[in-house]
């Protein structure tokens, strides 16, 4: 039987599954949509990228919720916008209407990446923080490998194909919803709306002995105000790293690959049956990597992680790179670059991001400080997202431009890792904020 904060942990995880589907799912309906609504690049990029302007505004905007009326009850809003965006996409007649409805979905989704971590953190006991936090990375990762193969599984079954790989998500979001009912509100989120007493029941189920002292700390925090700025030049660090190492996951090109992944592989020469079936594998590759990463991050550390990730992103989006240079007729390679790059992400970045972001900001500024990191994530997944059909449509070496650009920036990283990054596994939230100089 799973334990109280395990149990608890993946409920509120299963926002990520959700988040990771709806933002891969468009990849097996991107060029139908394209077609029928009879888009050029620029727009055909703008529409893939709607999601992800929604996704800009909804990580901004989700910590006013989650900070005055609790994560629980936040978590909840995001659940119903998710059962809209997957009805409404469906059902769309209008190009309009299908890009506001992805422009909701992408709110959730936002609203996910900030809110989900944000509570799993506040909690997981320390020991473990890394895997829970982590849970939430490992269901995007499942989201995104379940849509490929519902994208595979729909691909065949006529013209509207597209609008059931967009609506069969109502089925986790409605579950997702059901379920949030089942857990309870975040206890340091309790703390500092003095409700001690909620607090110290559910501090007692998840096995935090220092309850009392936290909750003393937490009083003190909010004698200051809970509406503390984060930019009031305290923060200086954590900002700098949660925007750095937000920036880096998508200047790796981690979302063009997702969502253009059927693209990428008509365009490396296989046939559109092919197409739709190599992102499954890629999918496949992600959620192994992720698991063997929940595995190490609370033994080896995030920075380690991160390390190894980047050597390895660097090479395999080399080699991708170079493999677009030449004639792209039925070369296989692309396929085991690419595995060998999500790999790598999924082991580093895709398992580190959330869990770091959630962990370095103080109690009484983290809702701000995930609004920031998620903010910055999802500015430059749209950055990319919305370019890279036109890069790529745009000139014969756009594939090689693309991917030797992502590699360089992944050199980039591993020097910021090596020589910045602090390491923060194993540590209480509480402590982390001193060792940062945080008073």
């Amino acid at each position: 039987m799973l334990s109280f904060p395990v149990r608890v942990a993946l409920i509120a995880a299963l926002g990520g599954f959700l988040f990771g589907f709806e933002t891969a799912v468009i990849s097996g309906a991107e060029e139908t949509i394209q077609k029928l609504w009879q888009l050029n690049s620029a727009w055909h990029g703008f529409t893939v990228a709607s999601s992800l302007i929604g996704t800009v505004i909804g990580s901004i905007i989700a910590g006013v919720p989650a900070q005055r009326y609790g994560r629980r009850t936040t978590l909840k809003a995001i659940s119903i916008l998710y059962l809209i965006s997957a009805v409404g996409c469906s059902l769309s007649t209008l190009w309009i209407m299908f890009v506001s409805f992805r422009f909701i979905g992408g709110i959730a989704v936002g609203a996910s990446s900030v809110v989900g971590p944000m509570y799993i953190s506040e909690i997981a006991p320390a020991h473990q923080r890394g895997r829970l936090a982590g849970s939430f990375q490992l269901n995007i990762v499942a989201g995104i490998f379940i849509s490929y193969i519902t994208n595979f599984l729909f691909a065949g079954t006529g013209a509207d194909s597209w609008r059931w790989m967009l609506g069969v998500m109502v089925i986790p979001a409605g579950l997702f919803a059901l379920l949030l009912r089942t857990i309870p509100e975040s206890p340091r989120w309790l703390v500092l709306n003095n409700r001690d007493g909620e607090a110290e029941k559910i501090f007692a189920k998840t096995g935090e002995t220092d309850a009392v002292r936290l909750i003393r700390e937490e009083h003190e925090l909010s004698k200051h105000g809970t509406r503390e700025s984060l930019f009031n030049g305290k923060y200086r660090k954590p900002i700098l790293y949660a925007v750095l190492l937000a920036m880096f996951n998508q200047l790796s090109g981690i979302n063009a690959i997702l969502y253009y992944a059927k693209r990428i592989f008509e365009l490396a020469g296989f046939d559109q049956a092919h197409a739709y079936l190599q992102p499954i594998y890629i999918g496949a590759a992600n959620l192994l990597f992720t698991i063997l990463a929940m595995a190490f991050i609370d033994r080896f550390g995030r920075k380690t992680l991160l390390i190894i990730g980047s050597a390895g992103m660097i090479c395999f989006l080399a080699l991708t790179a170079n493999a677009f240079r030449g004639g792209m007729s039925g070369n296989s390679f692309v396929l085991f670059y690419l595995i060998g790059f999500i790999a790598f992400f999924a082991f580093s970045q895709g398992a580190v991001i959330w869990v770091f972001i959630s962990e370095i900001f103080p109690n009484s500024v983290r809702s701000q400080g995930g609004s920031l990191g998620s903010f910055t994530h999802w500015i430059m997944a749209a950055i990319i997202s919305w370019t890279f059909p036109v890069i790529v449509e745009g000139t014969a070496h756009g594939g090689f431009y693309s991917f030797i650009f992502y590699s360089a920036m992944m050199l980039l990283q591993l020097l910021f890792v090596l020589k910045f990054l602090p390491e923060t596994k194993g540590k209480t939230l509480e402590s982390i904020q001193k060792e940062l100089g945080i008073e």
